[in-house]
């Protein structure tokens, strides 16, 4: 099991953002070249790849997805293998998840069971999005599975908890970027001008409203501007202001509700501001669904499984383009802990490597039970 975290420590040095996972893609098919090809298929899809395992005796296909995509942030762990891609960061996790996934992927060529596996290695789930398109490609039609599962990394749990829950796991998701565009000038003479801090201001403290005003109070939503980018110096009035952030909902139909409201508000600020206002709502994420079948088969798994703690959680909301793979093929998708002082995409965070021989374990046997059940 050393080899699969040495794996993972190789992976961390080399983060790259989506799409972009070229050396990333190049190490794991270099790792595949080294198994028995003749129980394998490999296809290569822009820079994921798809790895079919074949059974002895197949009657259907099981399905695995990992995340192989960094993020753009500075590492800040002081790890000996930090990231030697400046700028860029294994801080969700994506590194551990591979590694897991390459364990299970070499048990099952080493002890086949009798269903095909196909194991999905996935770029581009932090953004722009991977899941959707790779759902689209004619590359992925041969590889389709009939149930598919997936993990991701909980810091705040110990290592040996999984925690999911039926349905709902992980909310709607779709990003915001608005540029407001004025009139500059000198501070001096704001008459003469149209400032779009003043403007980008104004629209920021108007749509906390909506969450708490259009949004029925049984659904939840979340609306948060991040970032705000605007101005050149102090005493001249800034013409551009672009705000960036990110928007979350329980359903579909509040989703709707916060875009359709946002652009209302758009076109009343334009207006009454006398400026030009562009709105992108970027990448969308569609929320996982975890099908209630195959979540509870998990569980009665899980709890029997010497070393695992089994947590039904609430819904979080995370986004997680492995949603759109739970929309078209029955499946889901469950937490692992690894015992981190600190969270998801903070630069200091540092999974325990002790899950990673776990779960390798856990999750091969969990596959052969799937052929049973």
């Amino acid at each position: 099991m050393e080899t699969f975290i040495k794996i993972r420590r190789d992976l961390h040095l080399i983060p790259e953002l989506g799409f972009q996972e070229f050396k990333t893609q190049a190490y794991l098919l270099d790792y595949l070249s080294n198994l028995n090809q003749e129980r394998l298929e490999i296809e290569t899809w822009r820079t994921g790849i798809f790895v079919r395992v074949k059974g002895q005796n197949p009657t259907k296909t099981i399905g695995y997805r990992t995340d192989i995509d960094g993020l753009p942030m500075k590492e800040d762990t002081g790890l000996a293998f930090s990231s030697i891609h400046e700028g860029n960061m294994h801080a969700c996790g994506h590194d551990v998840h591979m590694s897991i996934t390459l364990g299970v992927l070499t048990n099952l060529v080493n002890e086949p069971i009798n269903d095909d596996v196909v194991f999905l290695f996935q770029p581009a789930e932090e953004g722009p999005g991977g899941a959707e398109p790779l759902l689209k490609s004619d590359e992925f039609k041969p590889f389709k599975p009939d149930e598919i599962y997936a993990l991701h990394i909980a810091p705040e749990y110990p290592v040996g908890t999984v925690a999911t829950k039926p349905g709902m796991l992980f909310a709607h998701t779709s990003e915001l970027f608005i540029d407001f565009h004025g009139l500059s000038g000198h501070a001096a003479f704001p008459h003469l001008t149209n400032d779009m801090i003043v403007a980008s201001s104004h629209f920021i403290t108007q749509i906390q409203s909506i969450v708490s005003r259009n949004v029925n109070p049984l659904d939840s939503a979340v609306i948060t501007i991040g970032k705000i980018t605007g101005g050149t110096v102090q005493n001249v009035i800034a013409d551009h202001v672009r705000l960036e952030g990110t928007m979350r909902a329980l359903n579909e139909e509040a989703m709707l509700k916060l875009k359709n409201r946002i652009q209302s508000l758009v076109n009343g600020f334009q207006e009454s501001f006398q400026c030009k206002i562009d709105v992108d709502f970027g990448s969308n994420y569609y929320g996982v669904i975890n099908d209630e079948s195959l979540t509870n088969d998990f569980f009665d798994f899980a709890r029997q499984y010497d070393g695992i703690d089994v947590i039904e959680c609430n819904v979080a909301m995370t986004g997680e383009d492995f949603g759109y793979m739970t929309k078209e093929i029955p499946g889901m998708m469950f937490w692992i802990g690894v015992n981190s002082k600190y969270g998801l995409h903070h630069q200091k965070l540092n999974p325990d490597e002790n899950v990673i021989p776990l779960m390798i374990r856990f999750i091969t046997d969990f596959m052969k039970h799937t052929v049973k059940a």
